[in-house]
């Protein structure tokens, strides 16, 4: 299907340049950085922006920074430079875990965090993981720059707190303090590039604390404080884990659509928790599977 629609093209090389375009359009112009998702709803006429800015030319938004202990990662840097970085490899294997379930290889190399999480869709794999992370999400309009915890982020399907007449810069994720390992489980209808019927993403810290999100079983991508104070310290028996089932039941809101119902999502929701939680405690404790190993 051809793009049917007219709009107008710029790529901008500064970002100064990029946000006087936005302010012209009145924050009506669409902005496109890797543009995976982007193209297929111009294709679609899902959204009809009369211009697209292209920042792909701005350079100081291609980057994975390390300040403070905090990996920045600049909102035009892709799946693959982040599963390819010796720095994240090392220090953030869940975000390498999660990147290499987006998709396919092919759009691994054009689709950016910071797009996937500007979409605003239920299902994008990198709400949950920005999520347990607690990230900061850095934008900058014609007010001026401001940081945007990530748990303000998502507002709705499709909806997410930016005013159009900004851009994202950059996502800030923090290292935790303490030693951590983290799980993202993902469950697609095939392997390859399937959009997520659900998805569950864990964070744990040897003191006990252990943060929780989920993604495609609720109108945004979610953490669940519940579920976290349930596992907090805990050791992993028959007995939490029957607890556990029945607070994910109490704090997903799955529906039906094409790529599954609500009944399904939440019984494999309850099962993909069972085994990251089990997974992540194993992890913690310098044994159990590898990153990168289907739990499904």
């Amino acid at each position: 299907m051809t793009i049917a629609h007219p709009f107008e093209y710029h790529r901008p090389t500064t970002l100064a340049d990029a946000v006087r375009l936005l302010a012209d359009y009145q924050g009506k112009a669409s902005v496109l950085a890797g543009g995976t998702d982007l193209i297929n709803w111009l294709k679609e006429d899902f959204v009809t922006p009369p211009a697209v800015v292209d920042i792909k030319a701005i350079a100081d938004l291609k980057s994975i920074g390390w300040v403070n202990n905090t990996l920045a990662i600049g909102a035009t840097t892709t799946f693959s430079e982040l599963m390819h970085s010796p720095q994240v490899q090392e220090l953030f294997p869940l975000i390498v875990e999660q990147s290499h379930v987006v998709a396919c290889h092919g759009v691994r190399n054009r689709a950016t965090m910071v797009g996937n999480i500007c979409s605003g869709v239920p299902c994008c794999d990198s709400g949950p993981i920005l999520l347990v992370y607690d990230a900061t999400v850095q934008v900058v309009g014609p007010k001026g720059a401001r940081a945007i915890p990530i748990s303000q982020w998502f507002v709705g399907p499709k909806k997410t707190s930016r005013d159009p007449q900004e851009i994202v810069t950059r996502v800030d994720v923090p290292l935790p303090a303490k030693k951590s390992a983290g799980v993202y489980v993902k469950l697609g209808r095939y392997r390859g590039e399937d959009l997520a019927q659900a998805s569950v993403a864990m964070l744990a810290m040897e003191d006990g604390e252990i943060r929780v999100a989920f993604g495609s079983v609720a109108p945004t991508p979610i953490r669940s404080r519940k579920i976290e104070d349930l596992l907090r310290g805990q050791v992993v028996t028959d007995a939490l884990l029957q607890k556990l089932d029945t607070l994910v039941e109490a704090e997903i809101a799955p529906i039906s659509d094409l790529r599954a119902t609500k009944e399904y999502r939440l019984h494999t929701t309850k099962i993909m928790t069972r085994r990251a939680v089990q997974a992540v405690h194993q992890r913690l404790a310098g044994r159990g599977p590898a990153y990168g190993t289907s739990l499904l």
